[in-house]
């Protein structure tokens, strides 16, 4: 797949967010920089990019774990970069007490980063000396955006869309809002007519009408019963975290998910399981499609491929 001069793609594996590296006359950026435990993958796989360059800016999709957790160690290496997030969550970087809530909600971490411009609808990006618009995209998260650049028709999607389907639909787990946002996002992708698309997870592909409309049956599917959006939720919530800590004992899972509030709040709006039970659940449902393998007293985690 050719991309523009001075444009790299990461592919990541599923922890870890994939990140897009430009490298201009001008400035070098990076947008997402994927999970915290990943952060010394995350420095070495760009500083054999640039070289002797500095990284100049980063830019957040969205505030999910896996997208900014690499945000702190590059801050530190480059310590001139400036950082980038949606407008929305600005003032809450700010005031960390109140940006840490966002991470302990999917019981996953995040170390503390600094925000220093916020990204507008609209906005014009200069990267790798290209013109890049900054769209919101709701859904999946409330104040993602996407970067597209039309002269290639190539679209940094994030999670609102992947090769097969988009992430999950996390404002549904705990309130009525995120499907109709999804949808509206997937129409305005449509409308864009992109060449090339960039997922937040996953390898980029070509084929978007095939992936729109996997998309489209996707959301169609989790609207006819949200119960199904909370179950995929939980269990994509276990699996991130038996695939940052690989092993996990048997017993201690009923209360890891129980001490997680997406996961409580899903439960208790749409399942109405036990502890042990919504445990029991959700590792038959992983293990079934080869997500996970139960040794002796212990879940361990199994590639996706």
């Amino acid at each position: 797949m050719k991309l523009p001069r001075g444009m790299f793609i990461l592919e990541r594996g599923w922890l870890s967010s994939n990140n897009v590296v430009f490298i201009g006359a001008e400035r070098t950026a990076i947008v997402d920089t994927g999970y915290c435990t990943h952060g010394e993958q995350t420095l070495a796989l760009v500083r054999r990019l640039l070289g002797e360059r500095p990284l100049d800016a980063i830019y957040n999709t969205h505030l999910h774990s896996d997208h900014c957790g690499g945000n702190a160690i590059l801050q530190e290496h480059y310590p001139a970069l400036r950082t980038h997030v949606p407008a929305a969550e600005f003032p809450r970087v700010h005031h960390w007490a109140r940006m840490k809530t966002s991470f302990e909600a999917t019981g996953q971490q995040c170390e503390p980063f600094r925000a220093d411009e916020p990204v507008r609808a609209g906005d014009v990006i200069l990267l790798a000396d290209l013109e890049w618009q900054a769209m919101c995209a709701p859904g999946h998260h409330p104040y993602s955006y996407l970067l597209f650049n039309r002269r290639h028709g190539i679209l940094i999607s994030a999670d609102a869309l992947w090769e097969k389907g988009f992430g999950v639909v996390f404002p549904a787990l705990d309130s009525p809002g995120g499907f109709r946002e999804t949808r509206a996002t997937l129409d305005m992708i449509d409308d864009l007519q992109p060449k090339i698309v960039i997922p937040g997870h996953g390898r980029p592909f070509s084929d978007v009408r095939q992936a729109l409309k996997e998309a489209y049956s996707r959301i169609a599917y989790l609207e006819a019963d949200p119960i199904r959006n909370a179950q995929n939720g939980i269990k994509v919530l276990l699996k991130f975290l038996l695939m940052e800590r690989q092993r996990i004992k048997l017993t201690e899972v009923p209360q890891l998910l129980s001490g997680i509030p997406l996961v409580a709040a899903a439960n208790r709006h749409y399942m109405h399981y036990g502890a042990i039970h919504l445990a029991h659940w959700a590792i038959t449902q992983l293990q079934r499609v080869g997500a996970l393998a139960v040794e002796g007293d212990m879940l361990v985690n199994v590639e996706r491929r």
